[in-house]
C-alpha cells in the first residue's frame, strides 16, 4: 500500500483501479476509461471552505477522448454525468485517503448546476471538492461540496454530493 501523500500520479491512480492503494476489498477508483482525471494535485484533511480538507485534480483534454465520439455525433461535448462523476470518484477517494476501509458508492447529492460545457478545443478539467462532513461510526459517508472548472471557468457545481464505504459487497 502507498503511504497518505498529498499529490497522486496517473500512475498512483491506476494502482488505485488495481486495488494496490487502500488495500485489498478496499475503494478503488474505476479504470479507464471512467477514470475522469489524470492527477490528484492536492489533498488534505483541512482547508477547503469548510476545512475539514480538500481534494483537487485535473483532467488534460483531448481532441480522441472517447465520449467525444459518440455524445453527440457531429456535435461533440462531455456528457454532464461523467464530471458528475468525477466529483463523486474524488470524494470517495478522499473518505478511503482519510484511512477508511470499504468499496465506495456514489449516494447522490442535493444539487447539480451546469453552466458551460466541455468541447474537443477546451484544455484542463479541475475539480474541486471541499469536504463538508465525515461519518465514521457505523457508516463510512462523505458529504462535499464540488465544482468543475474548464480551462480556468466554473461550469458545474455539485452541492451535498454524498459517498459512502460498505464493507461485505
Amino acid at each position: 500500500m502507498i503511504k497518505q501523500k498529498n499529490t497522486y500520479s496517473y500512475e498512483e491512480l491506476l494502482a488505485c483501479g488495481e486495488g494496490q492503494l487502500f488495500g485489498d476489498g478496499n475503494a478503488r477508483l474505476p479504470y479507464p476509461p471512467m477514470l475522469m482525471f489524470d492527477r490528484i494535485t492536492h489533498i488534505s484533511d483541512t482547508g477547503g471552505q469548510y476545512d475539514k480538507g480538500q481534494i483537487i485534480a485535473e483532467l488534460d483534454i483531448k481532441p480522441d477522448l472517447w465520449f467525444f465520439e459518440c455524445h453527440f455525433k457531429e456535435d461533440p461535448v462531455m456528457p454532464g454525468c461523467l464530471g458528475l462523476d468525477a466529483l463523486w470518484q474524488l470524494a470517495g477517494f478522499h473518505l478511503a485517503w482519510l484511512g477508511n476501509e470499504g468499496r465506495g458508492r456514489a449516494l447522490g447529492c442535493g444539487e447539480v448546476k451546469f453552466t458551460g460545457q466541455v468541447m474537443p478545443h477546451n484544455k484542463k478539467l479541475t475539480y474541486q471538492v471541499d469536504v463538508r462532513q465525515v461519518f465514521v461510526k457505523n457508516t463510512k459517508l462523505i458529504v462535499a461540496d464540488g465544482n468543475m472548472q474548464c480551462d480556468g471557468e466554473t461550469i458545474y457545481v455539485a452541492k451535498k454530493l454524498k459517498v459512502g464505504l460498505f464493507t461485505g459487497i
